[in-house]
């Protein structure tokens, strides 16, 4: 398998250039842009692209998928120091053959990862998968309630008294202090404390927001 390495930090080339030389039956190219990636591509349909997302030339997903679907036999590593949630959760979905790896993964992972790949198998790293596994975990959280209670939870979290949020909404202390009760029938926890520990833990409340 030929590898193809799209990475323009001079360190992160080097070291990478370093590793792969103990991959002794992989021959590899270095590429600084798009248009040289796509032209060893041509030659090279069953390429392994170790690419550097947020540093090299591409501009979105969609052209990464555009590149993806032209060249259907390549396998693609997405070797990044920093990728959202959002954007790792539509690889994930729309870009099968694209896998993983944070610059700040250790180098055993980064060798694994090569193995993996070399395989035609997926691989996710541990601190994307982490990463991945909270923030879905927060989303199923936010789901047990509405929107009005999620607002009224994140006030409660912050300190705000029933009264406070109910002018602050608008409302009667009646109408919040009966959101407040199935706020906590609904997150079966029985004081303030609780419940902002879970406001927390779900992303309600920023953790610098909420000691300031």
């Amino acid at each position: 398998m030929n590898i193809i390495l799209a990475d323009n930090q001079d360190i992160t080339r080097a070291g990478l250039q370093f590793l792969l030389q103990t991959f002794n039956e992989c021959p590899y190219h270095v590429v600084s842009d798009k248009s040289a990636m796509i032209q060893l591509l041509k030659q090279y349909a069953d390429a392994l692209v170790i690419m550097d997302y947020t540093l090299f030339d591409i501009n979105d997903i969609e052209e990464l998928m555009v590149l993806s679907q032209r060249f259907i036999n390549v396998q693609w590593i997405i070797f990044s120091e920093d990728l959202s949630v959002d954007f790792a959760n539509r690889l994930i979905v729309t870009l099968p053959q694209a896998s993983i790896l944070l610059k700040e993964s250790p180098l055993g992972e980064i060798r694994e990862c090569l193995s993996q790949v070399m395989q035609h198998r997926r691989y996710i790293c541990q601190r994307m998968m982490e990463m991945l596994l909270t923030n879905n975990r927060q989303e199923e959280e936010k789901t047990i309630l509405t929107k009005t209670e999620n607002e009224i939870l994140k006030d409660i979290a912050l300190g705000m008294t029933t009264k406070e949020i109910a002018e602050k909404r608008f409302s009667s202390f009646h109408t919040v202090n009966t959101h407040r009760k199935n706020i906590f029938r609904k997150l079966n926890v029985n004081n303030v404390h609780e419940a902002t520990k879970y406001a927390l833990r779900a992303g309600l409340v920023d953790s610098a927001e909420y000691y300031i």
